[in-house]
């Protein structure tokens, strides 16, 4: 996006994390290659290393909350948790997302408020309670009441990690990995942070044109 590859341009966001020392990147067998290259010659925030789940096409597909469960295991991960997923794009850091969880002590959740009711159809309805803890969320809503959503940016924290596992195990849906927070919030709190700026949802065409303008605009 606006010379830079777009994954690296996310990345940027991290910058000032305060101990970010790996970034795990997932891909499917017919882009690892073109990500290895990729991550030859980046020098960001932190050691990339990337992880090819072996899958082929979407009859294969681990989906994000498999990707992210072989992440865990493949790794050895035992360590506080960001997840981001590759379609978003923001015009501010979310470092502070980091600290915000850590601050809270629980899995927190990136939201977005998109100023339309029809658009959250797509995403997920959230609401919160005076502490900005979830206490609703509903993923893919017919008839949504708040413009509010969560989007694909979480924290967890490492006494958590294990719940993925638990989650999968008990045959919930692997993918969409907004049905993880959907399940998690009733077990266990989960806190609100509001993305600044502006977001970016590049999972289409012209919304990854809408995001090339105003990044190619700032230089």
């Amino acid at each position: 996006v606006a010379g830079k590859p777009m994954l690296e341009r996310l990345l940027d966001g991290l910058d000032g994390v305060e101990g970010l020392d790996e970034i795990h990147v997932v891909t499917n067998s017919k882009f690892a290659g073109a990500f290895r290259d990729w991550a030859e010659g980046y020098r960001g925030a932190g050691a990339v290393q990337i992880l090819d789940d072996g899958t082929t096409d979407d009859e294969t597909k681990l989906g994000a909350i498999g990707d992210l469960d072989l992440t865990i295991r493949s790794a050895g991960l035992e360590d506080d948790l960001l997840v981001l997923a590759g379609d978003n794009l923001f015009s501010e850091r979310i470092a502070p997302f980091a600290e915000f969880g850590r601050a809270k002590g629980a899995p927190a959740l990136g939201v977005y408020d998109v100023g339309d009711l029809e658009a959250i159809k797509r995403y997920n309805s959230i609401e919160l309670d005076k502490d900005d803890r979830i206490s609703f969320f509903e993923e893919k809503p017919e008839q949504p009441t708040s413009t509010l959503t969560g989007i694909a940016l979480y924290f967890y924290p490492r006494s958590t990690l294990r719940l993925v596992g638990e989650y999968l195990a008990e045959g919930n849906n692997p993918d969409q990995p907004g049905r993880l927070v959907q399940w998690l919030y009733p077990r266990t709190p989960v806190y609100a942070w509001r993305v600044p700026g502006q977001w970016y949802d590049v999972g289409s065409k012209e919304t990854l044109e809408e995001a090339d303008r105003a990044f190619s605009e700032r230089g």
